[in-house]
């Protein structure tokens, strides 16, 4: 493996070979890289790598790759042809899906090693993240859209809309009980209407205060306000990392994200009676996550993150690319404009949302910044 290292990032003019170490740059790589002996038993991973499959290096050491990925996974057909050209393969969008892990979109990069014959190094890159992005900065742009539409609605519906308001209550208190069923429909219509504005506006563009937030109050104060009311019903286990530094956004909008997470949650299993309804909450420190902001030079550490799981019927195939766009929705009362405000405000933080979805679970994931140095206190 050393020398396999040493050709591949190459030894500087008058350095010997011990200025290189070949362990510590594995370990140093940000892409996840696995090697593979001859029967397929993990010899040697890196800390990306730990963290991708979710299984430390001393775990993964008592194990082959079948009992990770099944047996007619394309992975394997991508391995024999590595071990039987002696070269390099490479193959994008596969997926790697089994009871112990879950990965789409994975592109994968297989090199062999020739001082160990049948040793495969594999380099794994999750393009999820990158495809999330590009998302959720169209998201932003129909958000924004929805902005527009929602000034203007503001100004040119709302005044006409109080005076159809008035005059329904004025005809209610002189009309028979026929014509009064009637100026009460007026009046509700107009008051849903409103209401749909009032919603809309919530996507202006407007900069945001921040502060040191405590991640973990916030969820606590939403777990209560769920089992006080919608989610009475649901059992709740938190799994969260209390080493977490303080995340850098507005405490009541992340309520408002993480609320309107959990409250989605809930209807999905209640609804679909799921027979033991379980949301999970939990909270992690991720090395590597970084995004560019757009329009600018400027790349932000997402360090931090939260998850909202549930073990209900998961997200409908064709609404799962659109999740986020405004007035898209799988509820027959639903506005769907929760999840596109969801993902505003996440971008407002410059943070990024992840959903993975299938049935009997589905997980949103929020990548959020935390306080550093430069942030005012």
């Amino acid at each position: 493996m050393s020398s396999v290292l040493s050709r591949a990032v190459g030894l500087l003019p008058g350095r010997g070979p011990r200025a290189i170490d070949s362990a510590a740059i594995l370990s140093a790589l940000p892409v996840p890289v696995v090697v593979l002996d001859a029967d397929n038993r993990f010899r040697q991973v890196n800390h990306a790598a730990e963290q991708f499959l979710g299984i430390s290096a001393s775990g993964l050491a008592q194990m082959r790759l079948n009992d990770l990925v099944p047996a007619d996974s394309p992975l394997y057909l991508l391995i024999e042809q590595v071990r039987q050209t002696e070269g390099t393969v490479s193959n994008h969008d596969l997926s790697l899906e089994s009871p112990r892990l879950v990965k789409t979109g994975i592109t994968v990069l297989g090199s062999a090693m020739a001082e160990e014959p049948g040793a495969v190094v594999l380099v794994l890159q999750d393009a999820s993240a990158a495809r999330s992005l590009d998302r959720q900065l169209a998201f932003r742009g129909a958000a924004r859209s929805v902005s527009g539409m929602a000034a203007i609605l503001a100004h040119e519906v709302k005044n006409p809309l109080s005076g159809i308001r008035g005059a329904a209550q004025l005809l209610e208190a002189s009309v028979d009980e026929a014509d009064r069923e009637l100026t009460v429909l007026i009046r509700d219509e107009a008051d849903r209407i409103r209401a749909l504005v009032d919603r809309m506006e919530a996507f202006s563009e407007k900069p945001i205060a921040r502060t040191a937030v405590n991640v973990h109050r916030v969820l606590e104060h939403v777990r209560r306000l769920a089992q006080s009311g919608f989610a009475e019903t649901v059992r709740f286990q938190e799994n969260y990392d209390p080493s977490l530094p303080p995340v850098w956004g507005n405490r009541d909008q992340l309520v408002q994200v993480i609320l309107n997470l959990v409250k989605n949650a809930a209807e999905a299993i209640l609804t679909a009676g799921v027979a033991h309804p379980e949301i999970v909450l939990t909270t992690g420190f991720q090395h590597g996550m970084r995004i560019a902001v757009p329009g600018t030079s400027e790349r932000v550490d997402l360090p931090l993150y939260v998850g909202v799981r549930d073990n209900g019927p998961g997200i409908p195939e064709d609404i799962r690319p659109h999740l986020f766009e405004p007035f898209v929705t799988s509820k027959a009362s639903g506005s769907g404009l929760g999840l596109s405000l969801v993902a505003k405000i996440v971008g407002d933080h410059g943070g990024l949302i992840e959903v993975d979805s299938r049935p009997g679970r589905t997980e949103f994931r929020l990548h959020l910044p935390v306080v550093s140095e430069k942030d005012p206190a």
